[in-house]
């Protein structure tokens, strides 16, 4: 049984669907005001509805985007993603943009395509008539925006940036603009490579922690059938992230980033300046920490889902870490048997 509905987030037509296996859980599909489908808690519709701005929503939205771009069809918003979104950072404005040219890009049918991106008010989903995307949906979805006025000024910048073409709004508000050349050469260069067999791993370069890579990082990640990588020699960088770094992180399938520190020191800003970057890729990160500094993490990645570790037990580690790529990112070229 399926029923024409609301997206419980914005209030835009879809459909759903009941959850069997979780009575408490809603299942939306076709919410492009979201993004696409997802799964939500009933314990979180109530933050939504009751404590949620337009704000808030676009970054809980982006959330859903961010894990349909690693691999997952149908995110679940939990009562703990909902108030997450509610404290979590904007997305930068370049970042914005350059999801927006990734979507247009996705939706291009071919290349020289024309996208027809609509006023807000005249863009509706119509399940009788057609079941496919609605572009200017999706596209307040992929770059947080609220307004109109937010998706143009993003679309500009593209333009101006030479990403894509346009002849500019018509008299109706209606803005149709194709992607160029220089637009598909971007997003290449900041794609991930999938043929890569390349793992960056991004810790801190003091000597305590060779043991730990030695024997816990590395062999995991051989182990899974990728060569690790990591620029130990770059620890008497200061300030700017030295451009072989970021090379080597663009050349890479994925990014495992301890976020381990001294006691004394303070947090590794190195290490998140590199996972912020990948994420920016769309890179994949696999997040780890010791166990006794776990505490101590930003609360910008303090809600991914860290493997924790103990010096006294780096097989552990490395069991950990082997399994969580295998699961996250599936088998390497490298792996044998």
């Amino acid at each position: 049984m399926t029923t024409n509905s609301e997206c419980p987030i914005w209030g835009a037509e879809c459909i759903v669907r009941p959850f069997y296996v979780d009575t408490d859980t809603h299942f939306i599909e076709n919410s492009f005001r979201a993004g696409g489908n997802y799964e939500l808690a009933s314990s979180a519709l109530y933050i939504i509805r009751e404590g949620m701005d337009d704000s808030d929503k676009a970054r809980l939205t982006s959330f859903l985007v961010e894990q349909r771009m690693r691999g997952i069809a149908a995110p679940r918003i939990t009562q703990d993603e909902a108030l997450r979104a509610k404290k979590r950072s904007p997305l930068p404005v370049h970042e914005r943009a350059e999801r927006l040219l990734r979507l247009f890009v996705d939706q291009s049918s071919s290349i020289g395509a024309t996208l027809m991106l609509l006023p807000l008010k005249d863009s509706h989903l119509r399940y009788d008539k057609s079941n496919e995307p609605d572009i200017t949906q999706l596209a307040m979805a992929w770059s947080e925006s609220t307004t109109d006025e937010e998706l143009r000024f993003l679309t500009s910048y593209l333009v101006e940036q030479g990403w894509i073409t346009s002849r500019g709004p018509s008299v109706s508000g209606a803005y149709p603009c194709r992607v160029a050349v220089q637009g598909y050469s971007r997003i290449e260069e900041v794609t991930e490579n999938p043929d890569s067999s390349q793992c960056f791993v991004a810790m801190w370069f003091d000597d305590s922690m060779d043991d730990v890579y030695e024997k816990g990082f590395m062999p995991a990640i051989e182990a899974a059938g990728y060569t690790p990588f990591r620029i130990k020699e770059a620890r008497g960088l200061i300030g700017k992230i030295d451009d072989a770094i970021i090379a080597q992180i663009r050349r890479s399938r994925f990014v495992v980033a301890d976020f381990t520190h001294g006691k004394t020191g303070g947090a590794r800003g190195s290490v998140y300046y590199e996972a912020g970057f990948a994420h920016g890729l769309s890179l994949p990160v696999i997040f780890t920490c010791h166990k006794e500094m776990m505490g101590k993490v930003h609360f910008d990645v303090n809600h991914f889902n860290h493997i924790l570790w103990e010096n006294e037990n780096l097989e552990d580690l490395r069991k950990q870490l082997t399994d969580r790529i295998l699961a996250a990112i599936g088998q390497g070229p490298n792996r044998n048997g």
